[in-house]
């Protein structure tokens, strides 16, 4: 066997190289993105009427699309998404956006390097929320989320004003998520695949915390192993091949999404 001798970081390193050298990405524009997540969440249980909001920079400068309100996530249709301006203003439609979307537009102000956003009330998070006990990172599938969520203790009530986008926007400082007292959880990403795989993720992570507070005390991880998972699955690659997966699967039975 030409690889038994070599080293962990070598054989990772030889498949970072062959994922990026073998496996394409899809080719689906924003829209299609965006609406195939909304329906990918949907069916994995983020949904909560119309609570949750998904949105994405767009291609004009302060603008972003989102879905429109009055609809669900199993609504959503890449041709009925809307673009909307900082002031959830939308461009040239009779609709309106949720109006909760008004801390998303702080958070890409403040936050450059972000261009999605998924605010959801999922089961799992929704009950660790009224705990209001932070995220415990403490198996290997979550490590994407280790040391990368933050936590919010304080509930402001409904959040559709300013101050909500202050005070969330400087909670999640550098990392890519944030737990809600009370109220749910905030996942951001560079692309619209990493966005949906973190919101995916972070409910997973709250419903394994749930289950394994009840049946006994939560047992720490290395901090270094964590950081290499962490690092690990934290590729644009590795994003990008995960939601395709999750994409092919949605399309199964929500072909009309990005038509």
């Amino acid at each position: 066997m030409k690889t038994a001798h070599q080293s962990k970081q070598q054989l990772m390193q030889d498949a970072l190289r062959d994922m990026d050298k073998l496996i394409q990405v899809n080719q689906l524009t924003d829209r299609q993105k965006l609406a195939l997540t909304c329906r990918i969440l949907f069916d994995h249980g983020h949904d909560s009427g119309l609570a949750g909001q998904i949105t994405c920079r767009s291609h004009q400068p302060n603008m972003f699309i989102t879905q429109r309100f009055g609809l669900g996530f199993d609504e959503i249709t890449a041709d009925n998404l809307l673009e909307v301006d900082e002031d959830l203003q939308p461009i040239n439609q009779q609709a309106m956006a949720n109006p909760a979307n008004r801390f998303h537009t702080w958070i890409y102000k403040e936050h450059p390097e972000v261009n999605c956003i998924i605010h959801t009330h999922p089961t799992h998070i929704a009950a660790l929320s009224m705990l209001r006990v932070p995220l415990m990172i403490s198996h290997m599938d979550t490590c994407a989320l280790y040391e990368d969520c933050s936590f919010v203790e304080k509930w402001p009530g409904v959040p559709v004003g300013n101050e909500e986008g202050v005070f969330i926007s400087a909670a999640l400082e550098n990392k890519r998520a944030v737990l809600l007292s009370h109220h749910g959880q905030l996942v951001t990403g560079k692309t619209i695949e990493e966005a949906c795989n973190l919101a995916l993720l972070i409910e997973r992570a709250a419903k394994l915390q749930l289950i394994a507070m009840a049946a006994g005390q939560i047992q720490q991880i290395p901090h270094v192993l964590a950081k290499e998972a962490h690092d690990w699955v934290s590729t644009d690659k590795r994003n990008n091949v995960n939601f395709s997966y999750y994409a092919r699967k949605a399309l199964k039975t929500h072909s009309d999404c990005i038509k």
